[in-house]
């Protein structure tokens, strides 16, 4: 015979389990509350304004749009009878680099296509180069936004049953450039420069105007013949850049040239969506676990972790001012994070 005691014993531990399992499923749904957003069968309702009114909790109290307006891209006019000159060099602002931007925005345009500043409201996605987006069957689901963002190199050739095949902008920079334009994006795409230092102005300079390349300066030899119309080219205004690494991240701007730490393009991206749009939703990112050597970081390539070793980001922080984003409802996520 089981005594009382006992018998009140194995009822409390029982008791303990039951509570331990609900805290334990509870959690788990909070988590995927917040950092998982399953494609609705409906659309959801788009509110004018909604994406940055919640992100200026982030970037403080004063929203993007509110004077003194910054531009999503740089425009030639601004760099005429200049009052006040960039505080910052490249990749937070300008200075030191106006002559060769001159005329780099001779050569280029500033607009945003009438198809996008038509909408009354404007439902955009960040396509991440995350390895969760490899068997995600996400692609007529990304299709279906007004703005489809992607970043780099990353193809959509070969992979649009997971990522789609619309791209309405892609952010680069020189070393990321090595992709075909005409084969990776549609003809309209905007590819938008994010510079990182003056020696990316000089190399579009060479490309777009034919002049002899620049081959030195750069971690990785970026294209020296690289076909694309120079109307779908547009700078990035380094203000998100700044704000990014300032408000999210809380770099310095001012940091010793060798130990240099910026934002990815891909929360580069993030910032800039919350900006021009007023539904954002991301896909593919979040990076393995540190402690996973094996674990591919893309969805169409096998690189691990270990590639990021030197490259002046630090992912785990943006992990968190992703979560951030996620936690007060200024993005959504379509994939596990």
């Amino acid at each position: 015979m089981i005594s009382k005691s006992r018998w009140k014993l194995l009822a409390m531990l029982a008791l303990v389990l039951v509570v331990m399992v609900w805290y334990s499923i509870s959690r788990e749904d909070r988590y995927m509350e917040l950092f998982y957003f399953p494609i609705p069968e409906k659309r959801e309702p788009c509110l004018q304004g909604e994406a940055e009114r919640k992100a200026s909790k982030l970037f403080g109290l004063i929203p993007f749009s509110s004077p003194p307006y910054q531009p999503i891209f740089l425009q030639l006019k601004d760099y005429f009878w200049v009052k006040t000159p960039s505080a910052y060099e490249l990749p937070y602002g300008t200075k030191g680099s106006e002559d060769v931007l001159l005329r780099v925005l001779a050569i280029t345009s500033h607009s945003v296509p009438e198809s996008i500043q038509s909408l009354k409201c404007r439902r955009c996605v960040v396509v991440g180069n995350g390895h969760r987006l490899r068997n995600s069957s996400l692609g007529d689901a990304i299709n279906k936004y007004d703005v489809v963002i992607r970043l780099n190199n990353a193809p959509v050739a070969g992979y649009e049953g997971d990522v789609g095949s619309k791209t309405t902008m892609r952010l680069f920079y020189p070393e990321s450039a090595n992709f075909d334009p005409k084969v990776e994006n549609d003809p309209d795409t905007l590819l938008v420069l994010v510079a990182f230092k003056a020696m990316d102005f000089h190399w579009i300079e060479t490309i777009l105007s034919d002049k002899k390349r620049v081959r030195k300066g750069f971690w990785k030899q970026p294209p020296l013949i690289w076909e694309v119309n120079p109307k779908q080219i547009r700078i990035l205004n380094p203000f998100f850049m700044e704000i990014a690494a300032d408000k999210l991240l809380s770099l310095p701007m001012q940091q010793p040239r060798k130990i240099k730490q910026k934002p990815t393009t891909g929360l580069l991206a993030i910032t800039l969506a919350l900006h021009l749009c007023d539904l954002v939703h991301i896909a593919g990112f979040g990076y393995p676990d540190a402690h996973n050597k094996k674990q591919t970081i893309h969805y169409y390539e096998h690189i691990t972790l270990k590639s990021m070793a030197g490259s002046g980001h630090n992912v785990s922080q943006e992990a968190l001012a992703i979560r951030r984003m996620l936690e007060i409802g200024a993005i959504k996520n379509l994939t596990c994070f």
